[in-house]
């Protein structure tokens, strides 16, 4: 299974994925590259969402949140 097939897979099982859970479940290192293969190259919808939050310094980060569109159809 390819990594985008994985990152797939995980956005229709659970709806929304982001790096820190790419990296944990399954290795991937730049889901970056992984979201705009499957916006690019496959023609999904995907939309990001910056989150805001502490990291274990105290420092504010930012992330984003790569969630799939259900389109109208119901593909």
């Amino acid at each position: 299974m390819t990594q985008n097939d994985m990152v797939f897979r995980h956005l229709k099982k659970f709806g929304q994925i982001t790096s820190l859970e790419a990296f944990r479940e399954y290795g991937i290192t730049r889901l970056s590259a992984r979201i705009w293969d499957l916006r690019h190259k496959y023609g999904l919808s995907i939309e990001s969402t910056t989150k805001t939050a502490e990291n274990r310094f105290g420092e504010t980060t930012h992330y984003d949140v790569y969630k799939l569109r259900e389109e109208k159809d119901g593909v």
